[in-house]
């Protein structure tokens, strides 16, 4: 491939310029937040020793420092293209990054269990596509495994929806 190519090659393929930048640049914001709360709460020494803030702000910092290191490593060679992902590649991860954005956006009206029990249908039926029997067994055993470990072992209330306030959960 030539060394001036768009990030957007033939098939699909994607060069690791902008996902490189974006996510250190992100990574960049992230940090800036957590130091901004660290020094809100106090990120100096005081009499006894560090305030709570003290070693969130300087982890802060690091993530800050690598996060710009990244970004200006990126930018020295950004006329150099590298493959970051080929089109085949991008539809794989999308089949699976979709499938659960839907099950974290489900969460706060179904609950986790419920939840939990169609992202595992899904998952076991369309990309393991196994039997129904099966798929069932699994999608309702490993939700209520994590119930009765959570809920009632340690004692840890997860996010319930509908279903389980009409079970009495």
């Amino acid at each position: 491939m030539s060394e001036r190519q768009d990030d957007a090659a033939e098939g699909g393929a994607v060069g690791v310029r902008w996902p490189e930048l974006l996510t250190a640049v992100l990574f960049m914001a992230i940090a800036a937040v957590v130091m901004v709360d660290s020094r809100r709460i106090g990120a100096g020494w005081a009499d006894d020793g560090p305030q709570s803030g003290y070693f969130p702000f300087y982890v802060g910092l690091a993530m800050f420092c690598a996060g710009a290191w990244t970004a200006l490593t990126q930018l020295r060679r950004w006329h150099t293209f590298e493959l970051f992902a080929e089109g085949a590649q991008l539809r794989s991860v999308w089949t699976i990054l979709w499938p659960m954005v839907v099950y974290v956006a489900l969460i706060p009206w179904l609950g986790i269990y419920v939840s939990s029990t169609v992202l595992i249908s899904y998952f076991m039926a369309r990309h393991g596509r196994h039997h129904l029997a099966l798929t069932a067994a699994v999608a309702l055993a490993v939700p209520l495994i994590f119930f009765f470990v959570f809920e009632r072992w340690f004692l840890v209330p997860l996010p319930k929806g509908p279903v389980e306030a009409m079970l009495g959960l």
